[in-house]
């Protein structure tokens, strides 16, 4: 990495060039630098709306780079160690089904874990994909999916020569993460692309003792949300690209989906957080570790809640962990994780990323500051001594693998009925049910409904847990497939 290069923002510093021109406006946005809309002026401020602009010569345009952005996108290449970056401002969802559908064609295969995000489930239902699920493991003590096993992905791959790709969770939402080497090995020697997803991850190219990124793996592509753990505004994120990828047909595949009215302020935000990560994030992310691990350690003494960490590595599916996740399982107080999530937030105004049935997951990032630690930990004791209660009837909330009998495009675009969910064991689902966040879903389009599913969407639904993918909003109907005469 160019450190002395590294200190330019190319597409800040042309925005603070514009601001000092005082251009006359007669171009959108509408509100003209915000004299348009006092209200949104006074909210938000002139220095935020004063750069909200259009596409223009000085500024680059994001579907056509070739100025200030492209020179912003090879900095951070350059910065995570890729042939290639693509500035993402759909959020990583886009980004991801940019990989996908780069890859995928219709009746293509791709090897997956069963517990990946919404959005790439989606992305199959545009391309017409066939997912190939590698099986997931489930810890028996906190209830999650782990890793991806080697030897199930070499299986996956023997089985499915013809597959194209490889799709892998860096780490997962708790932190978990697969011998991604060993997986990028595996699949390249089988002549297939190893796609990783990375919303999670960002730090993981600037922190020590960190899993390890999926460029320095050797992976050909990755999605990474800048804005969860890189400091960037919410939508922000990248698409890293390594050598053997062609970097314009992937601008293409970008501009199929991606808005030509790009944010000028989430572009800036991605400039000005790869700066700061390159110049500072190794320093900045060994403090995010320690101070996860000292809230780890002071959870743990409490009693009865479960701080997880390094102590979950087996060398295989769960070939290593994320520390500055601070996943904790709480059923050891009795108290599914939904209910701590909801009691941190209305009694505590602490805003945790999310609660599960078994577990809740504090964000821990650049932002931080120990005192926060502090009022956490100090809440979750609170927590236990007001609210502990017998455990006898929480329900563990093991991960569900359902059985696929159908693509998700043909069931999502197939002729369906709404049913009451409590009647709809035996039928195929039409579409999406799943918890958000984490946004990993319950079941998809062209999964079988059983009992032991519709059991568990009642269970997270009494709890608390918001349920979405339905058009039904209360997901007590949900599509299902015609049954063929």
């Amino acid at each position: 990495m160019d450190l002395i290069h590294q200190r330019t923002a190319p597409v800040y510093e042309a925005l603070l060039e514009l601001r000092k021109r005082r251009v006359v406006p007669f171009d959108v946005p509408g509100h003209k630098r915000g004299r348009g809309n006092p209200e949104l002026l006074e909210f938000l401020g002139q220095k935020c709306v004063g750069v909200d602009v259009n596409s223009m010569k000085m500024l680059d345009n994001l579907s056509h780079p070739i100025s200030v952005i492209k020179e912003a996108e090879e900095l951070t290449a350059d910065a995570f160690g890729a042939a290639h970056a693509f500035f993402m401002v759909n959020g990583t969802t886009s980004a991801v089904q940019a990989m996908v559908l780069a890859t995928v064609r219709a009746g293509d295969e791709i090897i997956l874990p069963r517990n990946v995000h919404k959005s790439v489930i989606n992305a199959l239902v545009l391309c017409g994909g066939i997912p190939i699920y590698v099986p997931v493991k489930v810890n028996p003590t906190i209830g999650i999916a782990t890793g991806m096993e080697v030897a199930e992905v070499q299986k996956a791959v023997r089985e499915h020569p013809k597959a194209k790709a490889i799709f892998v969770n860096n780490p997962t939402y708790y932190g978990i993460a697969s011998n991604l080497r060993k997986i990028v090995e595996i699949v390249h020697e089988a002549g297939m692309l190893a796609l990783v997803d990375e919303a999670h991850g960002t730090h993981l190219y600037f922190g020590d003792n960190l899993p390890v990124s999926a460029m320095a793996a050797g992976a050909d592509m990755a999605a990474v949300s800048m804005h969860k753990s890189g400091g960037s505004l919410t939508q922000s994120s990248i698409l890293l690209c390594g050598s053997k990828v062609d970097a314009e047909y992937i601008q293409s595949i970008i501009n199929l989906t991606q808005t030509t009215s790009a944010s000028y302020l989430l572009i800036s935000s991605l400039d000005i957080s790869r700066r700061n990560l390159a110049l500072h994030g190794t320093e900045a992310f060994a403090r995010v570790s320690k101070m996860a691990e000292y809230a780890r350690s002071e959870i743990n003494d409490i009693g009865g809640y479960y701080a997880y960490g390094r102590d979950l590595i087996d060398g295989d599916d769960v070939y290593d962990f994320d520390v500055t996740k601070l996943s904790v399982y709480t059923q050891g107080i009795g108290l599914t994780g939904i209910e701590v999530y909801d009691i941190l937030r209305d009694e505590y105004d602490i805003q945790i990323e999310f609660g599960d049935i078994g577990n809740i997951l504090a964000y821990i990032s650049i932002g931080d500051r120990i005192q926060d630690i502090e009022r956490l930990v100090g809440a979750l004791e609170d927590i236990k001594r007001i609210y502990e209660r017998d455990r006898n009837d929480l329900y563990c909330g093991d991960f569900i693998q359902p059985e696929l009998v159908m693509s998700p495009q043909k069931a999502f675009y197939g002729k369906r009925i709404p049913v009451a969910l409590t009647h709809a064991a035996g039928r195929i689902s039409g579409e999406i049910v799943m918890c958000y966040p984490p946004g990993i879903p319950i079941l998809t389009p062209g999964e079988l409904i059983t009992e032991e599913i519709i059991e568990y969407i009642q269970y997270a639904r009494l709890k608390g847990c918001s349920l979405m993918g339905t058009r039904d909003p209360k997901c007590e109907m949900i599509d299902v497939m015609v049954e063929e005469s």
